[in-house]
């Protein structure tokens, strides 16, 4: 298992990448992770066992969406059944991951309460509603930031981790510790990429819709709304395949089916 030390600007490149694969079927990638998110929806709504069934399955869908990547990638057509592909790859590895991610990021949550006495962790499990000056507050951004910095690593860790134990045949463990060494040696690269995703994802877009208020201030909802659910439909997918475009880069291929 090796994994390169890309520069900078080769994470700028993994979004175009994305959306170079979204482009060789743009209906059926869509469709995947539509059903990916409904489905995990649906999951969610079940009494006391829904959320933690639904984290669980997050790298056997992750690991399904990949394949459906790689597939593309490949010139090879993609279907439907493609959704659940994942949970046949090393399930163990990667029950075991969605297991570490639950219990990671409540732990995270339950440390950030020292800051607002768990108002953050309320609203991120359970859903609490929160008044706009409780959100505003300095105890609340506080246990904002303590959660952002501790779920750093944790994400560095989880990010190629489903790919690694399904197509590497890695153990959980393993599988975060190269993730995270990967995330490590790439993270100007890593930097780059969240800035190609700003830019397409947020700033093009408002700048597009402010000078649509500036020019037609009256329609300018209207043109939010015309244009939110189409923007969503690609930069979702190509997000997605992104993922797929940077652990395509960084990590050599050990096996001729990768």
């Amino acid at each position: 298992m090796q994994a390169l030390k890309l520069p900078a600007r080769r994470g700028w490149l993994w979004l175009a990448g994305g959306f170079a694969i979204f482009r060789k079927n743009p209906p059926m990638l869509t469709f995947l992770v539509a059903s990916y998110w409904i489905l995990a929806a649906i999951i969610s709504l079940i009494p006391v066992i829904g959320a933690i069934v639904a984290t669980l399955c997050i790298p056997a869908f992750s690991v399904s969406l990949m394949n459906a990547c790689r597939e593309l990638e490949q010139e090879r057509p993609i279907s439907p059944a493609l959704l659940f592909s994942g949970f046949r790859e090393n399930p163990r590895a990667l029950l075991t991951l969605g297991g570490v991610y639950l219990v990671a990021t409540i732990s995270i949550l339950a440390l950030s309460a020292i800051a607002d006495d768990g108002l953050l962790m309320d609203k991120m499990l359970f859903g609490t509603p929160l008044s706009d000056e409780t959100v505003g507050s300095p105890q609340f951004l506080a246990a904002t930031h303590i959660a952002l910095i501790l779920l750093t690593p944790l994400v560095m860790a989880y990010w190629y981790a489903p790919a690694l134990a399904a197509w590497h045949g890695l153990p959980a463990a393993k599988a975060l510790f190269f993730s995270f060494v990967a995330c490590l040696r790439n993270w100007r690269a890593f930097v780059a990429y969240g800035a190609a995703i700003m830019v397409f994802g947020a700033l093009i877009p408002g700048i597009v819709l402010g000078l649509l208020a500036v020019l037609m201030p009256q329609s300018v909802i209207f043109f939010a709304e015309l244009f939110s659910v189409p923007l969503l439909l690609i930069l979702a997918p190509t997000l997605f395949a992104s993922f797929y475009a940077s652990y395509r880069d960084v990590f050599v291929a050990v096996d001729e089916n990768v």
